[in-house]
């Protein structure tokens, strides 16, 4: 099986899907001016893009800077060696950036790009969204002393998962890196760095040359995945308009019944972290249930079309389908557990 390409080849227009994504939205909400029944979703779209413009522009941009000046050596010498200590590194990573999920996917593309290794990128996506500073702070401020068990379960899927996508690795069930390079063990991060930055000449003509960089490689990756972001708000925004939400009341109680739907819901609705944290606690302050709460927030981003859609097209189809399989259970099992004894 060929490894899938992290690079969309230039095509005609009309084989452009953001195009073809962004059209249908933008004719969606511009008929919501000529015909009332679409001002829902016109309201509902805005908001979701009020709520993730900011996240996704920050992705890029941080992941412009990693394309232009972190080499793939550091990346590879970091990131992609099969030790637990790579995915300690990777999930701690995760937990300290300030990106909503679909920020946090720009960046971890370019650092698969880079020659992260396929166990180190999951475990970096499952720690970053409801683990990160600023949803740590909202998650907190929603559900106080409950918010530190909904944070420490996301930091213990993503060790537990990366730990098993290690063994996978070594397994070959999941595809492996084409961009990794091999890098002698004397190879020092630090000092290679401090090289780079002592040898570099920070000239007006430099300057501009890093800043047209940056650009260029963040609108390249946004080249790739942005169509995948622009579709999971389109539908994110027609089920904020028209799905009605008493329905989550009714039917998302403590029980494992509730739970599979509460999934199940958030396979469609998750669009980012700060987005769904206040939906979450609506569902707690109906249900009661923080084990539902927890599998709405953390579900939602391991079973998300969007988040799904990429990691297939770009880290594998065997790791994508292995990332579900092997965190749906972990997370059915802790939110049956805390509907247990914490109802």
């Amino acid at each position: 099986m060929s490894q899938p390409s992290c690079h969309t080849p230039a095509g005609r227009w009309y084989s452009n899907k953001l195009l073809w994504v962004s059209a249908a939205s933008l004719l969606l909400y511009l008929a919501g001016f000529v015909f009332p029944f679409l001002e829902p979703f016109q309201e509902s779209f805005a908001m979701y893009l009020k709520l993730v413009w900011w996240a996704l522009l920050l992705g890029f941009l941080l992941a412009g800077v990693i394309d232009r000046y972190v080499p793939s050596e550091v990346i590879s010498k970091a990131l992609a060696r099969p030790k637990k200590r790579t995915i300690l590194l990777a999930a701690s990573l995760g937990v300290v950036m300030s990106a909503c999920s679909h920020g946090i996917l720009a960046i971890a593309i370019e650092l698969h790009k880079k020659g992260a290794s396929g166990p180190a990128i999951i475990s970096f996506l499952l720690g970053s969204p409801w683990a990160n500073v600023p949803v740590t702070l909202l998650l907190l401020s929603l559900f106080h002393a409950k918010g530190l068990l909904i944070i420490g379960s996301a930091f213990f899927v993503s060790l537990s998962t990366g730990f098993l996508f290690l063994l996978l690795e070594r397994l070959n069930w999941i595809e492996r890196n084409k961009n990794t390079i091999q890098i002698d063990d004397s190879f020092s991060i630090v000092g290679h760095l401090v090289e780079k930055w002592r040898s570099a000449r920070w000239t007006g003509e430099k300057i501009r040359g890093d800043f047209v960089g940056i650009l260029r490689g963040a609108k390249n990756l946004a080249n790739m995945i942005l169509w995948w972001i622009v579709l999971g708000i389109l539908l994110a925004g027609l089920i904020g308009a028209y799905v009605p939400s008493h329905i989550f009341s009714n039917y998302l109680g403590p029980t494992f019944t509730g739970l599979v739907l509460t999934l199940s819901a958030a396979t469609v609705i998750e669009i980012c972290s700060e987005g769904s944290a206040p939906l979450a606690f609506e569902i707690y302050r109906q249900t009661g249930s923080i084990g539902n709460t927890f599998a709405f927030l953390m579900g939602g981003f391991v079973t998300d079309y969007t988040e799904v859609g990429l990691v297939w097209q770009n880290l594998g189809r065997r790791t994508a389908l292995w990332m579900v399989g092997a965190t749906v259970p972990q997370v059915l099992l802790l939110g049956w557990i805390y509907n247990q004894f914490f109802i």
